[in-house]
């Protein structure tokens, strides 16, 4: 199985964006091969259906499990998702070591993602004890500690994870990441500042720079980082840039930026829920929830979770507190784990 990506899109909430679980070639039978293209086209619950019909049908049990559990987190389902990996697991053997860790790391990242902090760190410390090079799992155990409040093994993996591949922007951007979410941004800083002093080589590293840049709230050297990548049309790059002109106020150039990939890349929900967040900063909540309802009618996996986010904010926004926390219980029926619904929902209950 080839290594990378496909963590990256289903636990970016998660905080285990660093984890590089594998997609890769399947070779599963044509049910299962449909199921990861499903997911590497966002679409979770089209690959879960066939994900369940491989196992009814005889395919391979490792890889439709496997297969299954990351449908299953891809809907924030991670209970289940922790069961089809278990269930994966149980049909390996001794002859498949690359399987097994990988399934294991998938496994830890939903553990993870239910806040078992002390099972992904012995599920992490069982990948480590076979392979004490794998710098997935060094990086999930110091998440794992961080969250539990043990700052001092937290750093310990994560200093580990970095030795490891010393020249990897997106690391140090996710282990600050972790930090961030346990209000530890000071803390977090100085892995961004390590990661200033790699030398750049191309569209992907400068548009980290500034990233790196944006986190510290040094948007001017943001900016500057960008221009290559902007300039290059660079998809990320011009999100990221429409997301600094927000934090500096100037709605009326990140809108503009927005239509830009609008233009270029065609409608997706995340140009809408961008343009919805520039109406919002504006005040104007019906046009956001204009765009949020536009961007919810494409059907898309990827970034609906945000815009269902922000259509709960528009309505708090409007005053309209009936219509906030009716979309709100449909948020966290649909997202259970997400602290900013939950305390969403805790707050419109007391309107």
């Amino acid at each position: 199985m080839q290594k990378k990506q496909i963590i990256k899109i289903l636990m970016t909430a998660a905080l285990c964006m660093g984890l590089t679980g594998c997609i890769g070639k399947s070779s599963g039978g044509t049910l299962t091969q449909q199921g990861m293209e499903a997911i590497e086209s966002g679409d979770y619950a089209a690959a879960g259906e066939n994900f369940n019909q491989a196992l009814a049908g005889g395919e391979d049990e490792v890889l439709a499990y496997r297969g299954l559990g990351l449908s299953l987190m891809g809907q924030a389902n991670y209970e289940q998702a922790l069961e089809a990996f278990e269930q994966a697991l149980s049909y390996t053997d001794e002859k498949m070591p690359d399987t097994v860790e990988d399934i294991q790391l998938y496994k830890a990242s939903a553990q993870f993602r239910l806040k078992d902090y002390e099972g992904t760190i012995d599920t992490c410390s069982t990948i480590l004890e076979n392979d004490d090079q794998m710098v997935d799992a060094y990086y999930l155990r110091g998440a794992g500690f961080l969250c539990q409040g043990s700052q001092d093994k937290a750093k310990v993996d994560f200093d580990q994870a970095a030795a490891l591949t010393p020249k990897d922007y997106e690391l140090y951007l996710n282990i600050y990441e972790v930090y961030q979410t346990q209000n530890l941004s000071g803390v977090g800083d100085e892995y961004l500042q390590t990661a200033l002093n790699i030398a750049p080589s191309g569209v992907e590293d400068y548009y980290s720079i500034g990233r790196i840049y944006f986190y510290l709230g040094q948007y001017d050297e943001a900016q500057t980082a960008l221009l290559s990548p902007v300039d290059q049309e660079y998809q990320p790059a011009l999100y990221l840039m429409s997301r600094i002109y927000l934090e500096q106020e100037d709605y009326a150039h990140a809108k503009a930026m927005y239509e830009t990939i609008q233009q270029k890349n065609g409608d997706s929900a995340e140009v809408y829920n961008g343009l919805a967040l520039c109406s919002i900063a504006a005040g104007e909540y019906d046009e956001a929830l204009t765009y949020i309802s536009q961007g919810l009618a494409l059907n898309e996996n990827a970034g609906r979770q945000e815009l269902l986010f922000n259509e709960i904010v528009a309505y708090e926004k409007k005053l309209d507190f009936g219509t906030a926390k009716v979309k709100a219980q449909a948020y966290v029926e649909a997202y259970p784990t997400d602290e900013a619904g939950q305390k969403e929902m805790d707050f419109l209950s007391s309107r």
